[in-house]
């Protein structure tokens, strides 16, 4: 496959920006889009670093200007998450092939625009997601855990069928799940 576009993707928690990264030790070349979000950060995230952070009214006036070509609005969270151009232009003038950690619709952007190769990642069972969820937030209340379980389901049912391939994140096995992707890379992409 001729691209420097991977998305990997899958639902909140599922571990896709986990296995992001450690495909990026793998690969000197390899980058992480950071994409555009009007949520608030989360404890430890850094503007520029983990997203690029913008009030909603700020992340609008970026789709107006050209600077976010595609995002998605998360109405029962009353958040945008969307693909930061000039953070995309940067990386691929630097050469870098470049993971986006984006949805079904960013998927099909970058299909489309970029001819990208794309990895669903999957939870074994919901009951483990949620977990996951509670470990990595432990203030998260039931109304919000309610929230993202419902997207995911909504995401796991709808979306999978966008993606090349599928690969499951199994509960203790995240050293599989992440040689199951490099090898998926090592056989599509000319590295």
């Amino acid at each position: 496959m001729n691209t420097n576009i991977i998305v990997i993707a899958g639902p909140t928690g599922v571990g896709e920006s986990v296995i992001t990264k450690k495909i990026i030790n793998f690969f000197p070349r390899f980058t992480r889009l950071i994409t555009a979000t009007s949520r608030k950060p989360r404890l430890n995230e850094k503007h520029k670093q983990d997203y690029y952070f913008f009030s909603k009214e700020g992340f609008l006036k970026e789709i107006e200007k050209g600077n976010i070509p595609e995002y998605t609005y998360i109405k029962n969270r009353d958040v945008y998450y969307g693909s930061y151009l000039p953070d995309l232009e940067k990386k691929i003038k630097e050469n870098f092939i470049i993971i986006a950690n984006t949805d079904a619709v960013g998927t099909r952007y970058y299909k489309k625009n970029y001819n990208a190769l794309t990895i669903f990642i999957k939870p074994d069972s919901i009951e483990n997601l949620k977990k996951r969820l509670r470990k990595r937030d432990k203030n998260i209340s039931e109304k919000e855990l309610k929230k993202r379980i419902e997207n995911a389901k909504k995401e796991i049912q709808n979306e999978e069928k966008y993606y090349d391939y599928v690969v499951i994140n199994k509960e203790g096995y995240l050293k599989e799940a992440v040689k199951e992707v490099k090898n998926i890379i090592e056989k599509e992409i000319k590295l």
